[in-house]
């Protein structure tokens, strides 16, 4: 890491911010027309076809301890159904909606890191996961009331990206993120292009492939290339700028969705859930300043 380039960090990050919800606009725009399973093959083919030369670069990507490997294809496994839950729950929720309910996801995490791999939490911060989760339920409970259970995909959306997080964490030390990434990429397309080709000589209804035109093909690159360069920019954001630096910047995103989702889509959140929003970004800014606070040096007494 550079600490002395935070500007840098910020910029990077800023970029993340705007690409990710980016990238989920056109998985909404292509999730009503195009088979989940197309979406799936053409993200993770993408992230394959960018990142494993760059990986190349450095060795094979795929040198690492067997323990890693094994991990790696469980994190995999939860990249694409957490990307899969994505594009159901965009078929359903506003932009800015989903994304609002899925940053359950920093809570979730911090509950998993207390319960899973035995970390302290102080009770303030605690409370600070009952009050963001209650400002998710803002945001579901009028997306429920208008569409029903397939509001809580992104309730879904945030359990599968915090596993994936936590086993993120467990092997972060161990690989080079481009090339865990560029891995993951390999072993989505190893599992997914044998499904697609059974669901495309099965017929399979909904599930086989179907044909495409050129602007929905460009549109499945375009949303390949936003997703990896995003997770691109977000990690190397990191090496300029510390995590106490960039993370309450990730609730940028809820506004960056917001304007998207307006602007693509003419949506936006009605009373109730802009002010579930606010309250869940009040609350993940508080555990973000909690967590900052008990990692300082010289810090006396029980966490909080």
């Amino acid at each position: 890491m550079n600490p002395d380039r935070p500007l840098l960090g910020i910029l990077l990050m800023l970029a993340f911010c705007l690409l990710a919800p980016l990238g989920d606009a056109l998985a909404k725009l292509l999730g009503s027309v195009v088979p989940l399973l197309q979406i799936l093959v053409a993200r993770f083919a993408m992230q394959a076809l960018i990142l494993y030369p760059l990986a190349r670069r450095n060795g094979s990507p795929f040198a690492l301890p067997a323990r890693v490997l094994w991990l790696t294809a469980l994190r995999t496994v939860l990249h694409v159904a957490g990307i899969a839950a994505v594009v159901i729950a965009l078929r359903y929720l506003p932009l800015a909606d989903a994304i609002a309910i899925a940053f359950v996801m920093p809570f979730l995490m911090l509950l998993l890191g207390w319960l899973v791999l035995g970390e302290q939490v102080g009770p303030r911060r605690l409370a600070a996961c009952a009050v963001g989760f209650a400002g998710t339920m803002m945001v579901v409970q009028p997306s429920f009331a208008e569409v029903g259970a397939p509001a809580l995909w992104p309730l879904a959306v945030a359990v599968i990206f915090a596993l994936f997080m936590l086993v993120t964490r467990t092997i972060a030390k161990a690989a080079d993120p481009v090339a865990l990434q560029a891995v993951s990429g390999v072993m989505a397309c190893v599992v997914l292009f044998p499904v697609i080709v059974a669901a495309d000589a099965m017929g399979s209804q909904g599930v086989a492939p179907a044909d495409l035109t050129w602007n929905q093909m460009w549109l499945l690159a375009a949303m390949g290339v936003v997703g990896t360069v995003a997770h691109l920019v977000m990690t190397w954001s990191l090496r300029f700028a510390p995590t106490s630096t960039l993370a309450p910047m990730q609730y940028l995103e809820i506004p960056f969705a917001t304007l998207i989702g307006w602007i693509v889509f003419r949506d936006l959140p009605d009373g109730l859930a802009a002010a579930g929003i606010l309250v869940t970004i009040a609350a993940g800014l508080y555990v973000i300043y909690r967590e900052h606070r008990v990692s300082r040096p010289k810090v006396s007494g029980p966490p909080v």
